[in-house]
């Protein structure tokens, strides 16, 4: 069999003048010196259970956590080097997991926030947080996938952490908070999920009551049942059970509903190549990019589609449209498609 020309592994990512690599590398050592801006929070409910979480310095006083961890608590405390601040305001958005805590006389300087939007697919970041409990851990990860809901875009990283990380602090290579480390889903090494840091602003404005801390009602999104978490979680466990006719079910509504969204026909054509329908599925991922050119993940899957139906030119274009969004995905790819 004749084998693919180093077109794809060599030609596409340099004799095409294409980066190798354009994302700028994690100073580990920079953002390593924002570790005291990541605190420990110790949550006591009314019958004396425990529950610690991570949280985050986020302007004079104000500390953000994930609402599970403090939801069943009366008593809030900040733990930084060893010393202990009662926190005695809460101001709760249960919806969305966020939890803006107010700390009298807290010492600590507050990390500069950043919109999700601001985020790549490929883009390194740094996850802070207690993970254990115990003491303050780093993980070193990139941005899988941005998810669309509420306003604005859920994170997807391979940054891991675990019980007590949650609340933690996602930061980019400029040391910006960018999410809060929030909950992972069994099955794979890259669902790690941060709440958008974005979502901070309007409780930073004081757009939300404070109140007392006490016991906290409702469920955050994640928690909801099935039917009722946004689509893309709805999608990611039809995918994982790998029931493909309701996962393309699925991202027909999804598409109906939220016809800008390029994750809709994304899930789409992964449903129908996993049916073997290529046709329909190349038409999806392709409706995707029409959507949002820059999305990554439907020109990946279009070079595979392409190079199985033996449409090689288009393949290539394929990789490169991706080259140009994320380097290092490009070039793992490029050397798969170059096997035989």
């Amino acid at each position: 069999m004749r084998r693919i020309p180093h077109l794809l592994a060599a030609g596409l990512l340099l004799g095409l003048g294409l980066p190798l690599d354009v994302r700028a590398d994690i100073d580990r050592a920079a953002l390593i010196r924002l570790a005291p801006s990541v605190v420990k929070i110790e949550a006591v409910s009314p019958s004396g259970g425990f529950q610690l979480g991570s949280g985050v310095i986020v302007g004079p006083g104000k500390v953000v956590t994930n609402c599970h961890v403090t939801r069943h608590a009366e008593r809030v405390q900040v733990v930084k080097g060893g010393v202990r601040w009662r926190a005695n305001l809460q101001a709760a958005d249960m919806l969305r997991d966020l939890c803006l805590l107010r700390v009298p006389r807290l010492e600590g300087d507050a990390v500069t926030i950043a919109r999700a939007a601001t985020l790549q697919p490929g883009q390194q970041v740094l996850a802070m947080g207690y993970t254990g409990g115990v003491g303050i851990q780093l993980s070193e990860g990139d941005v899988v996938a941005l998810h669309r809901w509420s306003g604005s875009q859920i994170v997807q990283s391979s940054n891991w952490f675990s019980s007590g990380a949650s609340g933690g602090g996602l930061f980019n290579a400029d040391g910006a908070l960018v999410g809060i480390l929030t909950f992972r889903l069994r099955g794979g090494a890259k669902h790690y999920f941060a709440a958008p840091a974005d979502w901070l602003l309007a409780q930073l404005n004081d757009e939300l009551p404070y109140n007392a801390v006490a016991p906290l009602p409702g469920k955050s999104f994640w928690e909801q049942p099935d039917a009722e978490q946004p689509y893309f979680l709805q999608a990611a466990a039809l995918e994982q059970s790998q029931r493909w006719t309701a996962l393309a079910e699925l991202a027909e509504r999804w598409q109906q509903e939220i016809g800008d969204d390029p994750e809709a026909p994304y899930v789409l054509g992964v449903a129908f190549e996993a049916l073997h329908q290529p046709e329909p599925s190349i038409r999806a991922f392709r409706r995707s990019v029409e959507i949002d050119p820059n999305y990554d993940r439907s020109w990946a899957r279009l070079a595979q589609a392409y190079k199985r139906q033996g449409q090689l030119r288009e393949s290539r274009h394929a990789v490169a449209r991706l080259a140009t969004l994320d380097p290092k995905q490009a070039r793992e790819l490029a050397a798969e498609l170059e096997k035989p």
